[in-house]
């Protein structure tokens, strides 16, 4: 089936490369060869443009150009997906369906009634609609997520849905781990829709229940922070979450945040609020236990464990 490809993270990434006929997610795709005949392969990729990242702000490719590159894919990188001359690119490659995953930009019309569109989004809708559906679910303690097929609308991810798949979220699992797993889970389900709609057998969609919708918003530097006066459960939760795409931080004194990457319950710590040092392990005391910091991020340094981080550095003064 003649298709577009519109996305931008490395869930998306992962979704074009198994699109393109290439097993194993997209870190794999310059080292796996194509499979013959990729029948969903796209004629066009469109992604954002690059972008200056890091600490250097080194203008950085998304991870959807860097995989379409190395798929060999036409690309483009257009400031707007809604401009004319990006529709005119659209219509050249003469696409059946348009597929969006992460895109990360509104489609308006005239565009979105122009063809027929199909979002895979990493929740079981209507819950966990928008940016952050993966982390929220972590954060929330979910016990189960999973990946939506659905028709892309002008609402915010609220369109009908012909496909789902639950995966359950095990207690240890991360942002990482979870969406290895979704993106596996949501490839197979866009391959399944394609081979239906190019066995030209119609797909069957089912409105979502706007009564059952909650909302996943974008990470900000709020949700990073790990405050004290939420329960040791919730802060495990948000550390999980974060990890090891964006991060968690504590604080150790006014204006020093210390990166944490991993953590664990600390049953018969002494117990205080906030970050403080018993002997060799790094806590941190939150409303109803303790936490022990395992692994943690000084600002501007890589990452290390937390005895190293208390040989190295010690805690600042309050």
């Amino acid at each position: 089936m003649r298709t577009v490809f519109l996305g931008t993270s490395d869930f998306a990434a992962a979704i074009l490369t198994r699109l393109a006929g290439v097993g194993g997610g997209a870190a794999q795709a310059v080292q796996t060869p194509l499979l013959a005949g990729a029948r969903h392969r796209p004629a066009l990729v469109i992604t954002r443009p690059d972008r200056p990242a890091g600490r250097g702000r080194k203008l950085t490719s998304p991870p959807v150009a860097e995989a379409a590159r190395s798929l060999d894919l036409r690309l483009v990188q257009p400031e707007s997906v809604n401009d004319p001359d990006t529709h005119e690119l659209i219509a050249s490659a003469n696409p059946e369906v348009l597929l969006v995953c992460a895109f990360g930009a509104l489609i308006r019309e005239p565009l979105l009634s122009a063809y027929e569109f199909l979002n895979v989004h990493p929740s079981l809708l209507p819950r966990w609609r928008g940016a952050a559906p993966i982390e929220r679910s972590i954060m929330a303690g979910d016990e189960r997520t999973g990946v939506s097929i659905m028709r892309l609308t002008a609402g915010l991810d609220s369109g009908p849905v012909c496909l789902t798949k639950s995966e359950p979220i095990a207690a240890h699992d991360d942002f990482g781990a979870l969406s290895h797993r979704l993106q596996d889970v949501g490839a197979d389900l866009l391959m399944s829709a394609l081979d239906t709609l190019d066995a030209r057998d119609p797909l069957a969609f089912s409105e979502q229940d706007e009564r059952l919708a909650t909302y996943a918003e974008k990470i900000g530097p709020e949700d990073r922070l790990l405050d004290p006066k939420e329960s040791a459960a919730q802060l495990e939760r948000r550390v999980r979450a974060l990890h090891p795409h964006i991060g968690a931080r504590a604080l150790l004194a006014e204006g020093i945040l210390l990166g944490v990457r991993q953590v664990s319950p600390a049953p018969g710590a002494p117990a205080r609020i906030g970050v403080y040092a018993d002997g060799e392990r790094l806590l941190l005391g939150c409303a109803d236990g303790v936490l022990e910091l395992l692994e943690v991020q000084p600002p501007g340094k890589r990452p290390m464990d937390a005895k190293a981080f208390l040989r190295g550095h010690g805690l600042p003064v309050a």
